[in-house]
């Protein structure tokens, strides 16, 4: 497996975290794993770790109910289709994708939109899976302009994706590094919650919210008008981050071709 996978077991329920290795941004799947099924959250950018996720998933032995889609960021809906399940979103992150049009693979595979276009609204509130209370939580503002974040109570697991990075450089293309401080608050404050699950990176505790806060606080610094400027400033101040080319996508979006 080229993949890292942490398990995280919480008695009725078992999380398994899949994250892509660091040529493919470190991109996590979460497969939440209930007594008769799984839950899949987001579905990797490359199309060949897709299916290392849909193997590990398959091995478990159980059927795959759904795959959910938390924004519409080609890393975490390109490989949708091979997860063989009904792909569920907000309206508005469904709306997103399906405009992106066509995708490609890295290796150059055209991704057609309309096997990657989630099917399944999904409307903010409770839902019982599987005898498991799952709050599903729409979040504007901060890495993307619409997210979903999902929420397991009873288990103390918050699906948070990429409102929270753990040890990996941040995507700063939606250029609101304001907006995604409040998110970090706000998701902070409610203390209840012991596990999170990144968007980018290993699953976390609660003190991922302060070192997310020092690096989105450290990149309002160094942000100017430069973006190879700004590259070498936050690499040199995070040297052991994961994920360096996220800040290459970034600057495109900030700075144009001279900040690729």
């Amino acid at each position: 497996m080229h993949g890292t996978v942490t398990v995280i077991d919480k008695g009725p329920v078992r999380i398994h975290s899949y994250m892509a290795p660091d040529d493919s941004l470190n991109v996590t799947t979460q497969l939440i794993e209930t007594p008769g099924r799984i839950i899949a959250v987001d579905a990797q950018y490359a199309l060949g770790y897709a299916d290392e996720v849909v193997a590990y998933a398959q091995g478990l032995g159980k059927p795959l109910d759904r795959l959910i889609i938390t924004h519409a960021h080609p890393d975490h809906f390109h490989g949708a289709a091979r997860f063989g399940a009904p792909v569920h979103a907000l309206p508005v992150v469904r709306d997103q994708i399906a405009s992106h049009g066509d995708g490609q693979d890295p290796t150059g595979t055209v991704i057609p939109a309309a096997d990657i276009t989630p099917t399944v609204e999904i409307i903010p509130g409770t839902e019982v899976i599987d005898g498991v209370p799952f709050v599903f939580e729409a979040v504007t503002g901060g890495e993307a302009a619409d997210e979903l974040v999902v929420r397991l109570p009873e288990q103390g697991v918050l699906v948070a994706q990429d409102l929270v990075y753990h040890r990996t450089h941040l995507f700063l293309g939606n250029n609101d590094l304001a907006g995604w401080r409040s998110v970090v608050d706000t998701l902070a404050a409610d203390t209840s919650y012991d596990t999170i699950l990144a968007g980018h990176g290993l699953p976390a505790g609660p003190e991922v919210y302060a070192e997310l806060r020092q690096y989105l606080t450290d990149a309002h610094e160094l942000l100017g008008d430069d973006g190879e400027t700004y590259k070498k400033a936050i690499l040199e101040r995070y040297p052991s981050y994961g994920g360096p080319f996220l800040i290459d996508i970034g600057n495109q979006y900030l700075f144009g071709a001279q900040g690729a």
